[in-house]
This record gives C-alpha cells, structure tokens and sequence, in this order.
C-alpha cells in the first residue's frame, strides 16, 4: 500500500482512494486513514472492482455465466420451431379465430417481460449484489422451467398456463441476463474483458439458433421435453454458482426507485404490448394498429415513459442512470445495439416462415418434418456467430471496439442485400454462405460492442449499465418482431388475395369458396407459413370433397400452398429485408461515432488521479473534501463523463482540471489512447 497523503487519499489494491477529513472512505469503497472499507463495508470489493482476480476464479465466472446465458437465450427461440408440436399437444389450434393472441403470447411473453425486468434486476444487482441476484435468476428458471411441462389441462386453458409460466421463466431470465455483463466484467482485467464479453455474448446469442435446432429434435419426440431441457442446466448453475461465484463488484446499498420502477414496467409493458396486439387484424382492416386499444396503448406507453425520464432526473437513487449517457462509448455502443438488434431480431422468424413454411415443403419436407430440418438449415449463422465472436472479442481488447463493431454491420448489410437478391426457391449452398456471412457480421459486432459499453463503466455502475444495455437489445426484438411481421404481412396483403383466388380456381374450386379464402386475414397465412401448416385442406372444408381426387390431392398436399404463397412472400420479403439493411448501416455510423478506445478502469480513474493531485495545495483541498462530502452524485460517473465525452480525442482538454464533479474534460492528456 502507498503511503497516505496529508488529506487522507490511499491507494488500495491498484484504486486510488479518496477520503474526507474524516478517515473514511469516498464513493469508490477505497480504504481510509483508520483502514475501514468503503460504502458498503467491505474492502474486498474495493480491491476486486477491475483486478480480475486469481487465474482460476475469472474462468469459473465466464463458465458459469455463459451457462446462464445460453440456457435463458435457447428458451426465448426454442419454442419457436416447437410450436406446431405444442398446440397439437395441448390440443389447440392456432389458426382458429382468437387464437393468434395465444400463439401471439407464446413468442412474445417471454420477450415482453425480460425487456422490462433486466434494468430492475441489473440496479438491485449494484445494491444487494450481482451474484445473489444470478443465483437466484437461475433457480427461478430452473422451476418454472418444470411447471411448464406438467401442465395437466387442455385447451385455451393449457395455453394460457403455458403463457403465464413463460412470463415467470422469463423474471428468472432477466436475473440472470442482468447480472452476467458485471460479474464478467467485475472478474476479469481490462486487457481481457473483450474475449470474456465476447464469448458470453456470442453464447448468448448463438443460443438463440442452437434453441431452433433443440426445437426441432425435441418437439415431435414430446413438446414437454422442450421445457425440460432446462431443469438439470438450470440445476447445475444454480448450485454451481452458489458454491463457486463471489461477490467482486461494488455495493452501493441505496432506497429503491419505487416511482421510477413502476412507470419503467408499466410505460414499455404498454407500448410492447401495443405492438403485439398491433400485428393482429382489427375490424376490416389488416393489422390492427388503428385500434383504439393500440393507439392507447402505445401513445399512454410513450407518455408514461416520458414521466419516466423526468422522475429520474429528479429523485436521488435512480433506477436509470440518465447520466451514464454523458458518456459517449456507452450511449454510441447502446444506440448501435438497438439498431442492430432491429435488423436482426425479426430476421429469425422471416428464415423461419422461409424455410419452414415454402422451401422445405417445395423440395419435398413433409410439414411434421420442417420444424427439425429449418433449424439444421440455419446452422451456418450460428457457425459464423461462433468463428467471429471471440476473435473479435480478443482483438477489440487490443485494437479497441470500433473497427470490429463499424465493419461487421456493414458486413452484415451486404447480408442482408444478398439474401435479397436470392430466389424464394433458392440452391441452398448460395442461402449458407450469406447465412455465415450474416453470422460472421453480427458476431464481429456483437462481442467488441458488448465490451466497448461495459468498459466504459465506473465499477459500481455495471450492473444497472448492464441492465440498461440489456434493455435495449431486448426492446428491440420485440420492436424488430412487430416491424418484421408488419412488413411480410403488408407484402402479402397487397398481392396474396388475387394470386390465392386465381390458383384456386386453377384446381376446381368454386369461385364463391375461392373468394372466402382469399379474403383470409394475412396474418393467418404468415402464422400458417410461420407454424408450416397448410390450412388448405381445414379451410375449403366440405368443399374439397366435391373435386377431383388428383386435384383434392394437389390441394392439401405439400407443395401447393408453399407455392402459392412464394410470390407475394418475395414482395414482403424485399421490404423487410431493406428495413434491415438500412437499421445495419445506421448502427455501423453509430458504432463509427464511439470515439477510440476507452476503458474506465484506466482513463477514467487518471483523470480522479489528476483532480486528486491539484486538491493536494492548500488552496483546493477543503474545496475537494467539501465536494467530495456534499454530493451523492459526483462519483466516478461524472469523472467517466469528463474524459470520455471528448470522444475521439481522448487526450484533448489542454491538461485542464475542473471541479471536482465537473463534467469539464479532467486530466484528458492523462488518458492515453491504447
């Protein structure tokens, strides 16, 4: 330990300190004159903030929260492919009228109250500690991941218990999302964060095509062991992390933000579920975002969200750390993510309904077959998020996140571009290369972004950083579901109904029992081709008993459906994918404009290093001690904004030294470019 200065800074453990008048500790929970810990008690969180501790212990961290990464990613998609599987085992069918809010709930209940929960979870992590709180993530998730699949009713009923025990696996999987990012970041150094960030997040989102592959193969065996899967990894992390993980971050015990949580949740359940019932036709119309219920909804949402921002402004202990968006990585990184995550959420479904619903059926796949084969087709993406991930993770760490993170959105908008020009009827060697393509772009995005945010973080600010971040990219997958599907289904309504009408009538259908199907919602055709149902034979009803046997044959079999419906899906298809090029190329100019490389763990505590030497003189030190005592909120958020808000010129200011709290550039030529 350095010896103290005559004001009562110490340096403790590679943090330098700061202490009043009085011996104790400052903000940061660096030791005193009298040796007590600072905040909250305890000195080993203090030395622990960016050590990274023993060799050992960082591994058994990234291990155990890559678990609880993937095992909460794999459920938000592996129902998808397992769908079909599902309705049929609980003995509903999705295409009925007022079933596609079930089928609707199903996907999106998951997603819907892991967006709203993680920043909650992430600021109570900062509180209560980031481990206790993924402890506790994993072992909710592992029991609602059993009353899932013991439901013993049928029907509607069965549906809505399903729902309601997603939404609870989904509070479990918010912990563990929330908490993950900090204990990573807690336990390894700054020089290795990107190749740790990097790994979990491309596990995180590899996770979400492995749950394709896992639906497929579980689904037709049994749609209970779709849920099952997850109990004994869920076991496993539970009592793995309770024995193994330790609390290395910093507490910051505070009120809880009551106001500030309930107009959060009760602002973004609003506007998300708005979206979800957006999609669902209303009255004659397509979709129903002309529904006084989805109008009230998304416009009360967006207004609730409104007093959101001005009571977090305005209380003391906020749950969303408006300030933290001062600091120029963080917010860059954050805005690239959530276009990012709107090119690429709804891109998941548009392969789905691809391959499921028209490709696979055209060369031959039976609809009980799809679901298994979709998911095997899609491997390349999950390759390529694999190969890129943590190479760019482990080069980020020594190159910075802006080169890595800018170049795969371009890569994966010239993706998006291919996957355009390609046929629906595609050869399927041309479809993998640009799925990898794909894959390779985001997962060199994913990884260097991810660490970019996270190291721009004072200690005692990762885990509702993390949340906030977390919040983003979840947000966005509902949004990009919502922006997808609407334009497929915009696609399909403007040429689906002439073209369905006229290839009936090709095959003996009369023209009255022709119309009635054409004037079929487009919704339930994308659903149809979403589940790889073909609803021709449920639809024309009695009707196709009166045709030839050849064409009753033709009808209800796996081709003609597919194929009737390729055309108008090419139209849709070419809009979302557009909508998708351009989400990626703004996220690559917002990744552009995070500046050059920045850590706080080492630009940031150089500028408290220089503010701490000025406030050595006589004439500054009651000044600095003063502040340091008055202000809950001049902590190292503010340092981190000083330095980091320059930009791309880190090292600007002129060597200026403001106040301490100051978001004036401190100690800028201190804070060197890596």
């Amino acid at each position: 330990m350095a010896p103290s200065h005559h004001n009562g800074h110490a340096k403790h453990d590679g943090h330098l300190g700061h202490a009043g008048h009085d011996g104790h500790a400052g903000h940061d929970g660096q030791a005193g004159h009298d040796g007590q810990a600072g905040h909250d008690g305890n000195a080993r969180h203090a030395a622990a903030g960016s050590s990274g501790g023993g060799l050992g212990y960082k591994w058994i961290a990234l291990s155990n929260t890559t678990l609880g990464m993937l095992m909460a990613t794999i459920n938000a998609s592996i129902m998808l492919i397992a769908l079909p599987d599902i309705f049929r085992g609980i003995g509903v069918d999705p295409l009925q009228p007022g079933n596609t809010t079930l089928l609707l709930w199903l996907i999106m209940g998951y997603l819907v109250v892991t967006a709203v929960l993680v920043v909650s979870f992430g600021r109570l992590g900062d509180m209560f500690g980031r481990v206790r709180m993924f402890n506790l993530g994993f072992a909710l998730f592992a029991f609602f991941s059993v009353m899932l699949s013991v439901t013993w009713l049928h029907g509607t009923s069965a549906a809505w218990w399903l729902i309601g025990m997603r939404i609870f696996q989904g509070v479990g999987g918010a912990m563990l999302m929330a908490n993950s990012s900090a204990i990573l970041t807690d336990a390894f150094p700054s020089n290795e964060r990107g190749l740790a960030l990097g790994l979990n997040q491309v596990a995180g989102i590899a996770g979400s095509f492995i749950g394709l592959v896992l639906g497929g193969v579980l689904g037709p065996i049994s749609w209970r062991y779709v849920f099952l899967v997850s109990v004994p990894f869920g076991v496993i992390g539970t009592v793995w992390s309770y024995l193994k993980l330790q609390e290395r971050g910093i507490r910051q015990p505070a009120k809880l933000d009551w106001w500030g949580n309930v107009t959060f949740g009760a602002g973004l359940i609003a506007v998300l579920v708005g979206i979800t019932y957006g999609i669902q036709p209303y009255g004659g119309h397509t979709m129903g975002w002309t529904s006084p219920l989805v109008m009230g909804l998304s416009g009360g949402g967006l207004a609730v969200l409104a007093i959101f921002c001005v009571i977090e402004t305005r209380v003391a202990e906020p749950m969303f750390r408006l300030a933290l968006f001062k600091i120029r990585p963080f917010t860059a990184g954050n805005l690239a993510s959530l276009l990012a995550g709107l090119g690429r959420g709804g891109m998941m479904f548009i392969l789905i309904i691809w391959l499921q619903g028209i490709y696979l059926p055209i060369h031959g796949y039976s609809f009980e077959r799809t679901p298994l084969w979709a998911g095997i087709a899609m491997l390349p993406l999950t390759i390529g998020f694999l190969i890129a991930g943590p190479v760019s993770g482990y080069l980020s760490d020594r190159y910075g996140a802006r080169p890595f993170a800018t170049g795969g959105m371009v890569v994966a908008a010239a993706s998006f571009g291919l996957l355009e020009v390609l046929p629906v009827n595609f050869v399927y060697w041309q479809f993998a290369g640009v799925l990898l393509l794909n894959g390779i772009g985001m997962g060199l995005f994913a990884s260097p972004n991810r660490a970019g945010i996270m190291n721009s973080l004072p200690p005692e600010r990762r885990g509702v950083g993390a949340g906030m971040s977390a919040t983003f990219q979840n947000s966005a997958m509902v949004l990009s579901i919502g922006i997808f599907f609407t334009l497929i289904i915009l696609g399909l309504a403007s040429s689906l109904p002439a073209t369905l009408s006229h290839g009936l009538m090709a095959q003996g259908v009369p023209s009255a029992d022709a119309a009635k199907l054409a004037a079929l919602p487009a919704v339930s055709i994308m659903f149809a081709a979403l589940l790889g149902y073909n609803p021709i034979s449920t639809l024309l009803g009695s009707a196709i008993s009166k045709l030839p046997a050849s064409h009753a044959a033709y009808l209800t079999g796996h081709t003609f459906f597919p194929s009737l419906i390729s055309a108008p899906f090419q139209h849709g298809l070419d809009i979302a994918f557009d909508f998708a090029i351009v989400a990626c190329l703004i996220a690559a100019v917002a990744s552009l404009l995070r500046g050059r490389r920045y850590i706080h763990d080492e630009h940031g505590r150089a500028g408290n290093e220089e503010v701490r030497d000025v406030a050595d003189s006589p004439l500054a030190a009651s000044t600095v001690a003063s502040a340091a005592g008055n202000s809950t909120e001049h902590d190292s958020t503010e340092h981190a904004v000083a330095v980091a808000s320059g930009g791309d010129d880190l090292e600007g200011g002129q060597g200026r030294v403001g106040r301490v709290g100051d978001p004036a550039p401190v100690g800028g030529n201190l804070a060197q470019r890596r």
